[in-house]
């Protein structure tokens, strides 16, 4: 396995500056401010490699930034969304633990690269330890020069700094991020117009995740020709997945994107206690599920699990066995987007309060037959008709779990009790 994200492990304290510039760290930045590299070339790097954005809606990020130029004049602001809220995701919050600089480092040719002079990384505020060893790395970063005024004296200006959130998982969400960071309330924004055009404070803004921009430096270094090989086309580079649920070995594994699922399963261990894999979800909990049999013939990549009926998503791999409740396992998801609904959108506020309840109904015994139906079209009405995306967040899952799992649901129904004991 290749390492773009983890490159500094091998040491007893990997977090410091010390051990970052051993293995070649900030030294993509270096070459940058010296030689004055063209920001259109930074960007067609990123292009060329195929890189997509690592926090859920895989959009090209070389695109991405290709939208906030270096030549329009004003403020502009690039953030690094750290907050890392979807469940089963445990990736990012390592990166910031054990390879702070590699971020910083990120951000700064990001800042560089569309003419911004300010950034912000927003942490989750649980992230009690990642917030430490961000701060700590921060400012060793402007004590070497490379953060701040006149960045190794390249003329090029760049002020970095952290943002501590409140544990919202709506503040995941870019707009509502960005709300947040101003001091109000995080209500994601109406799009268009796009943070590109009016973001931060209103000014053109480029929002990431942790581990997109901990992969520039490492693009920049090797070259877009390596990263987009290490993967496949259309999905260049490795990605970190989370692998969480009922199997041995649950942790982060930094694969080449488009590993078979079969590969990414035994490399956590396989299913416990030699139990039957009975559903995985994909990319964190407001993915579709997929059953076994589809997901055992599936490659782990945007656009492959995307063709098998679910989505990528923040690769947090949710592995559940034959013991598994399907009823159970729906109403956790479903009360979790019911709890954390900002309520500014009337079919989220409302919609996903009636699919806990409906799907709690069930799980307790007093479910009726007419509740399936209800389930599908009640989600049908979530979907696309709010602000940001928790209402297809709330809605997916039960789509899902009822077009797989019906006949467990309907069980319960009909006995008043579990299909698996």
């Amino acid at each position: 396995m290749t390492n773009v994200c983890y490159r500094t492990l091998q040491f007893d304290e990997p977090w410091t500056l010390e051990a970052y510039e051993s293995v070649g760290g900030y030294q993509v930045l270096r070459r940058i401010m010296q030689e004055k590299t063209p920001c259109d070339q930074i960007i067609n790097e990123l292009k060329e490699a195929s890189l997509r954005g690592r926090g859920g809606a895989g959009f090209p990020t070389g695109v991405k930034w290709s939208f906030m130029t270096s030549a329009s004049q004003g403020a502009k602001y690039v953030v690094c969304n750290a907050d890392e809220s979807e469940p089963g995701t445990c990736k990012d919050r390592d990166i910031l633990r054990y390879n702070p600089h590699q971020l910083i480092e990120g951000m700064i040719i990001a800042g560089y690269a569309m003419g911004c002079t300010s950034g912000y990384i927003y942490i989750r505020g649980e992230f009690t330890e990642p917030f430490a060893r961000v701060e700590t790395a921060l400012q060793q970063a402007k004590a070497a020069g490379l953060v701040g005024s006149n960045i190794l004296e390249s003329g090029f200006d760049f002020q970095l700094e952290t943002a501590i959130g409140a544990g919202a998982y709506i503040c995941g969400e870019e707009t509502a991020l960005l709300n947040s960071l101003e001091g109000k309330k995080g209500f994601p924004r109406f799009k268009p117009p796009f943070p590109a055009n009016v973001g931060l404070y209103g000014r053109p803004t480029t929002v990431n995740n942790v581990e997109t921009l901990a992969s520039v430096p490492v693009i920049l270094e090797k070259g877009a020709k390596w990263f987009l090989e290490l993967g496949k086309p259309n999905n260049g580079g490795t990605k970190i997945f989370s692998v969480t649920g009922h199997v041995n070995k649950p942790g982060n594994y930094e694969v080449p994107l488009g590993i078979p699922f079969k590969e990414l399963l035994e490399l956590a261990g396989g299913v416990r206690n030699g139990n039957k894999l009975k559903a995985v979800i994909p990319g964190g909990s407001s993915m579709p599920v997929l059953p076994a049999e589809i997901i055992m013939e599936t490659d782990m990549d945007y656009d492959s699990l995307m063709k098998a009926g679910s989505m990528l998503g923040t690769a947090a791999v949710i592995v559940m066995d034959e013991t598994t409740c399907m009823v159970k396992a729906l109403e956790c998801i479903s009360k979790f987007y019911m709890e954390e609904s900002c309520g500014q959108c009337t079919p989220c506020r409302e919609g996903t309060g009636w699919l806990h309840r409906v799907i709690h109904r069930i799980e307790n015994g007093q479910g009726k037959p007419e509740d399936l139906d209800n389930l599908v079209r009640v989600a049908k009405n979530i979907e696309g008709r709010t602000i940001c995306a928790l209402g297809e967040a709330a809605a997916w899952p039960v789509g899902a779990f009822m077009k797989h799992f019906r006949d467990e649901f309907a069980y319960h129904i009909q006995h008043k009790k579990c299909l698996v004991g």
